[in-house]
């Protein structure tokens, strides 16, 4: 703990001074766009070679035009606290010249600009050179299905950042919670396990949006869902017409038994002609 609290200290007085004395070199480069979805892995693009000489110490700064994103030289390294963990320049690739950030399980919030810094101190003349600007756009996804009645859906939660799944009705107006980080929801016909959550044996009524929410209630994925039931005279497995629900009670036996009766009758000329 006296070491991670030395290295904040130390980098952030380093900081200070550099934005004291020696102002920052113009921007002079238009942004270069990257594009990526939630949950996935955005590389900010940063070569510091072209501009600069062999420098002693390789000391990178990215950050937006509201605070510091990361800040390394040498081994110490700081992250501002919602990209903790998520964000990184390699080492061995900083000294052959790539300051390129990788932003892991990118969020919407982290939509922007950034610009990156090399900072330069030979013999006390300290100075911070700018090297690149990137304008970071994150998308959500969207989607469309059609499943059949009995069926399956399964909802990609895209990253661990995920907190609630929401649904509203084909014909409705309200929202209900259907999934919500934390609390247990493996029962039922709803299931989740890591990064999906599961909606077993479709219903009509399932039709409708499902939209997978960040803490901020911002939009991860979006999927618009069509329940359709069999028609008559459409060709069905056994297995499928087993799943469609029946009552429960007596009528659950009798229907069970015309059932595998019905299942004996189209299939014992066949098993006759075989013998």
């Amino acid at each position: 703990m006296y070491g991670i609290v030395r290295e904040r200290h130390f980098i952030h007085l380093h900081w200070l001074w550099i934005v004291g004395y020696v102002a920052s070199s113009p921007l002079s480069s238009i942004p270069v766009p990257i594009s990526c979805h939630v949950g996935s892995q955005a590389i900010l693009p940063c070569k510091w070679k072209s501009q600069l000489d062999k420098i002693p110490v390789c000391h990178v700064q990215w950050q937006t035009p509201d605070e510091t994103v990361f800040e390394q030289m040498g081994a110490q390294r700081w992250q501002a606290t919602e990209f903790e963990g998520r964000v990184e320049v390699p080492e061995e690739k900083l000294w052959e010249g790539d300051c390129s950030l990788i932003l892991r399980d990118v969020q919407l919030g982290d939509v922007g600009l950034y610009e990156s810094f090399m900072v330069v101190d030979r013999a006390r003349n300290k100075r911070r050179v700018f090297i690149q600007s990137v304008q970071l756009s994150v998308d959500d996804y969207t989607s469309k299905e059609s499943l059949r009645v009995g069926e399956t859906l399964d909802l990609n939660l895209h990253t661990p950042q995920a907190m609630k799944v929401v649904f509203q009705g084909r014909n409705s107006t309200e929202l209900t919670v259907l999934w919500m980080r934390g609390e247990e929801v493996n029962r039922g016909r709803l299931e989740a396990k890591g990064l999906v959550v599961r909606l077993k044996g479709l219903r009509i009524d399932d039709g409708g949006t499902y939209n997978v929410l960040d803490s901020h209630g911002l939009s991860i994925s979006r999927v618009q869902l069509t329940v359709e039931a069999y028609q008559v005279g459409e060709t069905q497995t056994f297995h499928q017409i087993l799943v469609k629900q029946a009552p429960i009670g007596k009528s659950t036996f009798n229907r069970s038994s015309s059932l595998l009766m019905l299942f004996v009758l189209l299939f014992s000329p066949l098993i006759q002609h075989l013998f």
